[in-house]
């Protein structure tokens, strides 16, 4: 072997060992989770989460004393009339545009006294040294009129059906960055399946250890029930512009 192709194959050599080095020393990559694709089963190995099957925990949240107008109550008719043969079949987008975005409208989460609104598509990151939790939310309600600051309120996932993704794992991930993000104990949500609603209240107990239960489901194509719906709206709304 010549001297030049020896020292050439020192040089390629040391090369790669310090190719070897570089990639031994990088430090691993911290675990992603992202809303939209997080399990129960994923959750539960981040975080200690318990269900709580009591309704009790409700009681103040439903049982409000909120006054629904005649006026409202003649909007959410005849909004009802107008869909309610299309509410199970609609996709995601017809759903939001056709039946969710007016009842949220109607509520109308906007004020400028209270520099807070409602947000669409919004990133939350929720990052530890162990995992990095994030995603996109598809509805909350929070301080901030150009972006939001610190969040109230998540509405989840305007499904048409469970075959399509599972919203509750979806909606706890929000609540828990949320909460971490924010420094609160408890957070309120909801996450709707085709015409069904379902809400959620998450209570942090100690660092990533949790308490959550959901409620029994409100059939939006119920007249009765799609008005209790607006009421628990409007009671998220009343809370959050008296604190």
């Amino acid at each position: 072997m010549t001297k030049d192709r020896e020292l050439k194959l020192l040089e390629r050599i040391a090369s790669l060992e310090r190719i070897i080095k570089d990639k031994l020393e990088e430090p691993p990559k911290i675990p992603s989770y992202s809303f939209g694709k997080i399990t129960l089963k994923e959750l539960r190995t981040l975080f200690d989460l318990e269900r709580v099957y009591d309704h009790q925990v409700f009681n103040h949240w439903f049982n409000c004393d909120v006054q629904v107008t005649d006026e409202e109550i003649n909007f959410l008719t005849t909004l009802l009339e107008r869909e309610i043969d299309l509410i199970k079949v609609y996709n995601e987008e017809d759903l939001k545009i056709h039946f969710i975005a007016p009842i949220l409208n109607k509520i109308d989460y906007k004020s400028f006294k209270y520099k807070i609104r409602d947000f669409y598509e919004e990133t939350l990151v929720y990052e530890t040294p162990q995992f990095i939790l994030s995603g996109i939310t598809d509805f909350v309600v929070a301080t901030g009129l150009e972006y939001p600051e610190k969040p109230y309120f998540f509405i989840q996932e305007f499904k048409k059906g469970l075959q399509y993704s599972n919203p509750e794992p979806q909606l706890l991930a929000e609540l828990i960055a949320a909460v971490e993000l924010n420094n609160v104990k408890t957070i309120k949500g909801a996450y709707i399946i085709g015409g069904n609603w379902s809400f959620m209240i998450l209570t942090k107990l100690a660092q990533h250890k949790y308490q959550y239960s959901i409620s029994q489901n409100y059939d939006s194509t119920d007249l009765d029930k799609l008005i209790a719906i607006y009421k628990n709206l409007q009671f998220v709304k009343q809370q959050i512009l008296t604190k």
